[in-house]
């Protein structure tokens, strides 16, 4: 029987995307208990709404043992590119499903049988652990963040230009994670999403048609950029080491060749209304940029 005010641990909850899901969990009146890696994170997961705190480390079974203890349910997306990324999922489902946790939700990502992407191949063993269990989980499969975007949008502003090492011409799919933080929720606190394995994405854009997008919004031009991964990679501050730009050039390199394929059909079916549109995304960034000047 589903707990009418569900207790969740929210894995990376101080997060840029886990932290979307604690506000959508407690406006569904569950309690939060945020597992954090760097205490100094503690505060930041309060303000978003965790009542809980956990100190934690995907690596240390026997720290996750201790967080996972008398929740109800659990939302886990791994680190981005870890190379022991499925290592952490398995031992997070595994310790969590020993607990007796009832519900679990994967942020999992869009195509994870693309194996020849580590990023992808990465969430396949954490699933396939998933259904051996007695859990009721949830896969997210997640399409690109359009919050990527936003981490592009000030030098947008600045210059003009909206790059990615790709050709401009590709689509990719993409998708509000606050619509991903929605659906988990959904997941966490409902039943009708038990089960379910569900590809998330409001749409297919090519960078052309961001750049027309962006230059409407903030009301004068922004061209598409098509830098090299080496260049792009030189102007971003990303927080990877070598190997795991390695993986994230592959990554572009199969947009090059294939772009991004996804269909909104499912996520419009969890969310029950459309999902937050690529337009709405850069009009908000575009109203910021307003009020800020």
């Amino acid at each position: 029987m589903q707990a009418p005010n569900p207790s969740v641990l929210v894995v990376g909850a101080s997060g840029r995307f886990a932290g979307l899901v604690v506000p959508e969990l407690v406006r569904r009146n569950a309690t939060v208990r945020a597992l954090v890696h760097d205490p100094e994170n503690a505060e930041k997961a309060r303000m978003l709404g965790a009542s809980e705190v956990a100190t934690g480390d995907l690596r240390n079974r026997r720290s996750l043992e201790s967080a996972v203890e008398g929740v109800d349910g659990v939302f886990h997306i791994g680190p981005a590119f870890a190379p022991d990324e499925a290592a952490m999922g398995v031992a997070m489902v595994e310790a969590a499903a020993q607990a007796g946790v009832q519900k679990f939700v994967f942020s999992s990502v869009i195509q994870p049988t693309n194996t020849k992407l580590k990023n992808h191949a990465s969430k396949v063993p954490v699933e396939n652990a998933l259904y051996s269990t007695t859990m009721e989980y949830t896969i997210l499969h997640p399409a690109n963040f359009m919050q990527n975007i936003a981490a592009a949008w000030p030098s947008v502003v600045e210059h003009g230009v909206f790059s990615e090492p790709f050709p401009k011409t590709a689509k990719v799919a993409r998708v509000d994670y606050r619509d991903v933080a929605e659906v988990a929720a959904i997941a966490l606190t409902e039943a009708r999403l038990s089960y379910a394995t569900i590809e998330l994405c409001a749409g297919m854009h090519s960078r052309e048609e961001i750049a027309s997008m962006m230059g409407e919004e903030l009301g004068r031009p922004v061209i598409a950029g098509k830098p090299t991964f080496a260049e792009w990679a030189a102007n971003v501050p990303l927080p990877y080491n070598d190997l795991q730009m390695q993986s994230l050039a592959r990554v572009y390199g199969h947009y090059a060749l294939h772009g991004l394929g996804g269909n909104s059909l499912t996520l419009r079916a969890a969310l029950g209304r459309e999902p937050r549109s690529l337009r709405s995304f850069i009009r908000s960034l575009a109203l910021q940029t307003a009020h800020a000047t």
